[in-house]
């Protein structure tokens, strides 16, 4: 076996000492959480918990910092290139992470190679919302009606290549229909226009979709995945529904950019770890309907393997799909 030369080895013995020290001191400021989406969407909504959260534990203010737009790459660009200090974190998850890995041939940021993982910290289901006033009252009525009206009806998404855009299209293959698209640069956005009855539909994760659900102002179908969901009980999955291959709920994590010392990486993964322990995290993420990962898919090297087979599992179905972009 070769030996490494004895400078080499020096460099290696200082760049792990430095990271060890800049960890001792971290953070001894603020750090800035990106949210790749506008603000008042599902993401932005458990981030500002989390940041608040994680905050407390370290004795530092987390600074939420939205940045949207092409599907939440432009936010993950940002971070991608920011100084690997610990200081700038990005809140990723399926859609940046995985779905625009497979969606664009060549995506603004590399999902595995531009980040290192530090901790998927939630699950969260996505609903079928439609209008308050749409004809339909369950999925097989909404089924026919969409296809009965497709040149009329619309559904609003996050933005091409979002989740909500994603899972829209694998209703769209359920359907045996291509209905009209309408992108925003959030998903709040689109919920606006939905409640205004601008649109017909969306796919939207229920962490944001409970209250409106609640006031009256939506209507949700059907969950879009493989289980009921613990806040409203009552709503039926796709399946029940009789509609099969419809799971596309969604997950998030943080992730640091490339570079960023092992023993930062380690130090945020552990408060995080420790805070989703809380009850109070627990019981406000409960009432927006999002689970909390177990304990063995909460670290580091759980998402490092975890992120490239979802970028494989969801390039299968969007490439089935037709989606894939230039």
């Amino acid at each position: 076996m070769k030996k490494l030369p004895t400078t080499a080895l020096a460099l290696m013995a200082m760049t792990l000492l430095t990271g060890q020290l800049h960890a001792q001191e971290w953070p001894n400021r603020q750090i800035t959480m990106v949210i790749p989406f506008a603000a008042g969407g599902p993401v932005d909504t458990i981030g500002r918990l989390l940041g608040q959260y994680a905050g407390e534990a370290l004795g530092q203010q987390f600074i939420i910092e939205n940045v949207g737009g092409a599907g939440g790459m432009i936010g993950a660009a940002r971070v991608a290139k920011a100084e690997p200090d610990g200081y700038t974190v990005l809140l990723g998850g399926s859609a940046v992470l995985a779905l625009n890995q497979a969606i664009y041939k060549k995506p603004m940021v590399d999902g595995v190679k531009d980040f290192e993982p530090v901790s998927m910290f939630a699950d969260s289901a996505r609903v079928l919302l439609v209008r308050k006033d749409f004809p339909a009252t369950d999925l097989k009525g909404f089924m026919e009606h969409a296809k009965a009206n497709m040149a009329k009806v619309q559904y609003g998404s996050a933005g091409v290549g979002s989740g909500s855009h994603v899972c829209a299209v694998l209703l769209d293959g359920v359907l045996g229909a291509k209905v009209a698209h309408v992108p925003y640069r959030g998903s709040a956005l689109a919920m606006q226009d939905l409640i205004a009855g601008r649109l017909d539909y969306v796919a939207e994760q229920i962490s944001t979709a409970v209250s409106h659900i609640e006031s009256g102002s939506v209507r949700a179908l059907a969950t879009m995945g493989l289980e009921r969901v613990s806040v409203m009980p009552n709503l039926p999955t796709a399946e029940e529904a009789g509609f099969k291959g419809l799971d596309c709920g969604s997950w998030a994590a943080l992730v640091y950019p490339k570079k960023t010392p092992k023993a930062i990486i380690d130090k945020l993964a552990k408060a995080i770890d420790q805070v989703l322990d809380q009850p109070a995290l627990r019981e406000r993420y409960d009432k927006i309907g999002v689970s909390i990962p177990a304990k063995a898919r909460r670290s580091p090297e759980y998402l490092a393997k975890f992120t490239p087979e979802e970028i494989e599992r969801w390039g299968t179905a969007i490439r089935a799909a037709g989606l894939v972009q230039n």
